[in-house]
């Protein structure tokens, strides 16, 4: 039976659906709101705001949850492989022996890119971005492979070619903007070791496959993989409404994903990082970011949605400690990452405001520890979340609640006035 809430609007009465998840989560059904009572709801940031009703994640902030189809992050990160974890975001089950088996074949035949697209990578400035050329290679991908995305096994191709050509573009514009000989994908390697050798292997030093190395980076992408309606998310499922090619709806995830508040900010941390290390002020720095009235943010630090510790960030700290110990680096950074880490832990101040160190802090150290370049950070992000991506896009291309999006505003600009020639003016 339904639940409704009432609104009282003037002298009329008005009942809106309340409706449930199956988590107990609950929203009000507003889509009538506009037609039934002439209001609009305004919510900068659409922090109170449900765009879409998924079976694809839950998170909940207040308790640290976070659970893939039902399956905690946790456990897919401590046995899941990131091929395993991918099938199940955009299948809705983790595969049986025979369709990983299957799904592995398909990524090692759609590997390969097209060897015209090497000309894209050479003419792009040498000082480009990764992330911008990445959302472009993405773009491009539907000149090269035009399938009509029409029945459920043209989207399967394209989807795993997708998830399988991504990270040899990725390499490809890492070696490219390096000068270096381009290093194709071995069907004898995983994907995550695959994606390492393509980016490291030289013909003068060959890269040797560390197996702790290997899962720090499936950890990493595990970890990254989905994370409800975030800003990339929300922009492949906006831009998908309008019913675009997958290409192109991943291409603007990539270039929301850039962004140093969204997945730019594990560079950030590094950045950051950088600069303490330069100007050797780690506690301006804490007294910085407890003042109020200073814009400075402490990046790595505290999570829009979890208002206690991160679950992804646990699990990348035990990565990270593990990594810098088995690779035994000396590294200034590091040393000031684990002091920041030991002031946000113990201060009165960073516990009380949630200032909790967050996934982004720990996994910027442990790319950085593995020898992924710092403007790379962003990109090893987007691949992570690939799959997370391609499964809310199919999601929403299923859903028979399908509506372009098409969000309202408040006008606040100036009432009708005239034209005035110029000569008048």
């Amino acid at each position: 039976m339904t639940e409704y809430v009432k609104l009282i609007f003037g002298d009329r009465e008005y009942e809106l659906p309340l409706l449930e998840g199956t988590e107990g989560e609950k929203a009000i059904d507003i889509s009538r709101l506009r037609q039934d009572t002439g209001l609009i709801t305004l919510d900068y940031g659409f922090a109170s705001t449900g765009s879409c009703a998924s079976a694809i994640t839950f998170m909940d902030g207040e308790k640290g949850i976070l659970r893939y189809r039902g399956i905690p992050v946790e456990q897919l990160a401590e046995h899941a492989t990131f091929k395993e974890v991918a099938y199940l975001l955009i299948n809705g089950d983790l595969p049986t022996r025979e369709q990983l088996t299957r799904f592995s074949v398909l990524l090692n035949d759609h590997s390969l890119v097209h060897e015209d697209m090497r000309h894209f990578f050479e003419n792009f400035p040498r000082a480009s971005h990764p992330m911008g050329i990445l959302s472009s290679m993405v773009n491009a991908l539907k000149s090269f492979y035009p399938a009509l995305q029409s029945t459920e096994e043209e989207i399967n191709i394209t989807v795993t070619r997708l998830l399988s050509k991504v990270r040899t573009l990725a390499a490809m514009s890492y070696k490219i903007s390096r000068g270096h000989k381009v290093v194709y994908p071995r069907p004898d390697l995983a994907y995550c070791a695959n994606f390492l050798n393509m980016m490291f292997d030289s013909p003068v030093k060959p890269y040797a496959i560390d197996e702790d190395v290997v899962k720090a980076l499936r950890v990493f992408w595990i970890l990254h993989a989905d994370h409800e309606q975030n800003c990339s998310t929300s922009a492949v499922r906006i831009v998908g409404s309008g019913r675009v090619n997958l290409y192109a709806a991943i291409s603007a995830g990539i270039a929301a994903l850039w962004g140093p508040l969204h997945g730019g900010a594990n560079q950030a941390v590094i950045e950051m990082l950088t600069d303490i290390a330069e100007h050797d002020n780690i506690s301006q720095v804490i007294e910085r970011a407890k003042d109020k009235n200073d814009p400075f943010r402490l990046m790595g630090f505290g999570h829009r949605v979890y208002k206690t510790y991160d679950p992804r960030a646990k699990i990348m700290k035990r990565m990270a400690h593990r990594i810098l110990e088995k690779l035994r680096i000396s590294d200034p950074l590091l040393d000031i990452a684990k002091e920041l880490e030991e002031v946000a832990l113990k201060d009165d101040y960073f516990i009380a405001h949630n200032l909790y160190p967050n996934v982004d802090f720990y996994s910027g150290i442990v790319l950085r520890a593995i020898g992924i370049p710092t403007n790379m950070f962003t990109v090893m992000f987007a691949i992570g979340r690939l799959p997370g991506w391609v499964a809310q896009w199919k999601e929403s291309i299923d859903d028979p609640r399908w509506k372009l999006s098409r969000p309202r505003q408040i006008y606040t600009g100036p009432l009708e006035r005239k034209y005035v020639p110029v000569d008048e003016r």
